[in-house]
């Protein structure tokens, strides 16, 4: 096997990057997920090392220098930080030219011909689900015959056919093992989870059909498929020995709910070994299976409800009903179950109207906390592709700065005739204030902190960013 360096590359101050991120951006406050797609294929190839260079605040200076140390580069690039990936990618060959340099990650797998034009400093590009194909490649194989990449020969760029989907997924090792070897798992914060936190995937891809979502059109599929839940719980079982300080699990998967049976028995596993864990969820869990989970260490659903306006939910073929998402957050409540809800404000349908819909249907349900993205048409998205045949675009380049501003924080990308990109911007400070700025959500946020004051020193720090954060945006 080849020496190998598996990266997630430094880019903007406190940004958290494709390598675990959905919404490619910095914050709100402080949040960096685990690398896990890099982990997992890192611990297919012995004696690598993974860095994951935004969590550690490492910068493209500290990193260059280790390029005379490996033999192999494998680096996750994204579509908001392509630029400064590219970058990487050539400061780590000037260090050692023998290096082999290829990119992985969601715009590679859709844009791999422009991935490999950018800079000569890449050999290849892996397309979709790349763990086995990155493995064949540190072991030495002949690029042309590894399926799933495009890679350069001479001037020319060459296209590999599809490698199939892995549906044997337990045949993956557990990601435990790297971590633990190359993280500080201290350095990763998710406002909504107890810190410090330790996420996992038992799964791959969604059976939803989500127009805007990244992970399910680029590199996951839009079939769900799962480890056995005796290799889920031994790897939670793993992950508890090896970090004792962990306070909770959370199961990242696009959406973990999606099996009903195999979650409700994944849930009474956990509740045997007595964890608590959040996960994700679509908002129509029914009652009894949330009990299930709650009856079971659950404390919290990362619920993606992204509009309170029916005809929106329609257009991105969400697949679910505002009165579904109702009785679910209702259902949840009773049972004690907290929810962080995600919101997204321009996606197609938007109007000033829906904003005002969505930020009132948010202040009524009345989750714990919330985040309030705006729309992201991602390269290889169905959303990307509506936004180019529509002239939605902002600007129509995404990958040349049409996602994220200069400090990593999100654009507003699409703008419509009647809503431009800056009213779109700007209702994202607007919801945030009417949602937190309540006398009962400021009051439900105080009873928190006087109830544990390490939460209320997490949540002071955490308030000065949100201000800070809020206070940019009006500037912007």
């Amino acid at each position: 096997m080849m020496k190998t360096l598996f990266l997630n590359p430094p880019s903007f101050e406190g940004f958290d990057g494709g390598a675990g991120s959905r919404f490619q951006a910095r914050r709100e406050i402080r949040s960096f997920w685990y690398p896990t797609w890099l982990a997992q294929v890192a611990a297919l190839v012995p004696d690598s090392r993974l860095i994951d260079a935004p969590a550690r605040g490492l910068s493209l200076e500290d990193i260059a220098p280790l390029g005379k140390d490996f033999e192999l580069a494998v680096i996750y690039a994204s579509a908001p930080t392509f630029h400064s990936d590219v970058a990487m990618a050539e400061a780590l060959k000037r260090v050692n030219p023998a290096l082999r340099v290829g990119f992985v990650g969601a715009l590679s797998a859709v844009e791999p011909a422009r991935t490999l034009a950018a800079t000569r400093a890449a050999e290849f590009a892996a397309r979709h689900e790349f763990d086995f194909t990155i493995q064949e490649i540190a072991a030495g194989r002949p690029l042309a015959e590894v399926d799933g990449i495009s890679w350069r020969r001479g001037d020319e760029i060459v296209h590999n056919p599809d490698r199939a989907l892995i549906h044997d997924m337990d045949s993956l090792p557990f990601v435990a093992p790297v971590y633990h070897r190359d993280l500080v798992i201290e350095d990763y914060f998710i406002g909504y989870l107890k810190h410090p936190y330790m996420s996992l995937y038992t799964g791959r891809g969604c059976r939803s059909k989500c127009s805007f979502c990244l992970w399910p059109q680029t590199i996951g599929g839009r079939v769900y498929r799962t480890r056995s839940v005796e290799k889920v719980v031994e790897e939670v079982a793993l992950m508890r020995t090896t970090f004792p300080q962990v306070k909770e699990f959370f199961f990242d998967d696009d959406t973990f709910t999606d099996d009903r049976p195999r979650i409700e028995a994944i849930a009474r596993e956990l509740g045997r070994l007595g964890l608590t864990w959040s996960c994700t969820a679509k908002p129509n869990v029914p009652y009894d299976t949330l009990k299930v989970m709650r009856d079971n260490g659950l404390r919290l659903l990362l619920v993606g409800y992204e509009t309170g306006a029916q005809h929106i939910l329609n257009n991105i073929r969400k697949g679910t009903r505002v009165d579904i998402m109702r009785r679910f957050t209702a259902d949840c409540h009773r049972l004690g179950v907290l929810i962080h809800g995600t919101f997204i404000l321009g996606l197609p349908g938007e109007s000033r109207q829906t904003i005002r819909d969505t930020i009132a249907f948010a202040k009524e349900i009345n989750p714990r906390t919330l985040q309030v993205s705006l729309a992201a048409p991602y390269p290889g998205t169905e959303l990307y592709a509506q936004a180019e045949a529509n002239g939605w675009l902002a600007d129509t380049d995404v990958v040349e700065g049409g996602l994220v501003r200069g400090d990593g924080r999100q654009l507003a990308a699409l703008g419509y005739p009647e809503l431009p990109a800056a009213e779109i911007f700007a209702a994202v400070s607007d919801f945030y204030r009417q949602f937190y700025f309540r006398p009962a959500k400021v009051a439900e946020i105080c009873g928190e902190m006087l109830s544990d004051w390490d939460m209320a020193k997490r949540r002071l720090r955490e308030g000065v960013e949100f201000l800070s954060f809020l206070h940019r945006r009006k500037a912007a």
